[in-house]
């Protein structure tokens, strides 16, 4: 066998996709449950975008109508907006909606529990606050010139810092904080952290007719907690009005086991080609439900522009891709989603 030419690329590596497996999980999980599951899972890359409506409305179509339908989801947040439009077709889909959590569920994820009428979590599972950060076009920027998110909670804890050590003083701590902070930003922030209150309370309203409890419960979300990752475990998810209770410890081993091949779906594919190019494939989210599949995969060139300190894509190919049993046989598509 000759030796390849030394100017010939490497395979790109592809990322697997284990449909088949992930398929006998759902359908074990299914049985357990007595009702039809809906899988919903994030890469720590991945976050819950705009896109992932259509790719939920799509395996609700498949699934049709039900009195009961259950949800897992892993997930580190993203919008609370699309959680809202989530939780909305899902519950014109169900008369109870029951979320099934055995890991995390944070922030935009934790607002979709909110629209269940029943969390159940495992021994691993946790919830998380929901204050809003915002990555907004006038953020400051990191080290890697990126843009970062900026949260109310962090800027008024910063304000009231500096009035307990400056009491005596009369300058206004904006003009200071306006040098690393463009108040157009600050703003947006707040805002954005009025409209999370009014997204919880929207989606508690599902299930919730009490609206001082709601309002509570939304306020303790948005403004309670020192750290917006600090883990709400079940007991405080309890202690905070939430209808939690603990997973079947049969289920949460299925989930746990689900999750492990979803994370195998969703690990790194990159091929470098040198030390600033390379080629990256990875699958961040994926919507699961019986003989249906629909995955986000990452398909780009990656270029690091030195003189930006920064990565760039070139020739992306990122889609949504979709998997489904029809008549016993296996069919791949395309979903072309703008």
């Amino acid at each position: 066998m000759n030796d390849p030419e030394p100017n010939d690329k490497p395979k790109i590596k592809q990322p697997p996709v284990l449909f088949a497996r992930t398929q006998a999980v759902i359908q074990q999980v299914s049985h357990l449950l007595g009702g039809p599951l809906i899988t919903y899972w994030n890469n720590p890359r991945g976050s819950v975008c705009s896109n992932d409506v259509l790719a939920l409305y799509e395996i609700l179509e498949r699934l049709g109508q039900h009195d009961r339908i259950y949800l897992f989801i892993k997930s580190d947040g993203g919008s609370g907006q699309v959680s809202l439009r989530m939780v909305s077709l899902l519950r014109q889909h169900c008369r109870k909606l029951i979320a099934l959590v055995p890991l995390e569920c944070a922030s935009a994820a934790t607002m979709i529990t909110l629209g269940a009428n029943q969390i159940l979590m495992g021994p691993t599972a946790f919830l998380t606050a929901v204050d809003t950060s915002l990555n907004h076009a006038l953020s400051p920027v990191d080290r890697d010139n990126d843009r970062v998110s900026v949260s109310l909670d962090e800027l008024n804890r910063v304000i009231r810092l500096w009035r307990a050590q400056q009491a005596d003083s009369v300058e206004n701590p904006y003009k200071s904080l306006f040098s690393y902070v463009h108040p157009l930003v600050i703003g947006a922030v707040d805002r954005a952290e009025s409209l999370s209150i009014m997204l919880c309370r929207e989606l508690l309203a599902y299930h919730i007719d009490d609206e001082a409890k709601a309002h509570e419960i939304a306020a303790t979300l948005n403004s309670k907690y020192p750290s917006h990752s600090y883990p709400i475990l079940l007991a405080e998810a309890r202690k905070i009005g939430l209808s939690a209770a603990p997973l079947p410890p049969d289920v949460n081993a299925l989930l746990l086991e689900l999750n492990r091949l979803y994370s195998e779906m969703g690990q790194k594919a990159t091929t470098d080609f040198d030390e600033i190019r390379a080629h990256g494939n990875e699958i961040l989210n994926i919507h699961e439900t019986t003989d249906l599949q629909i995955y986000f995969q990452q398909d780009k060139d990656w270029f690091y522009r030195s003189e930006e300190r920064r990565w760039i894509t070139m020739n992306d190919n990122s889609s949504w891709r979709r998997i489904e049993r029809i008549n016993g046989r296996l069919r791949k598509s395309i979903m072309h989603v703008a």
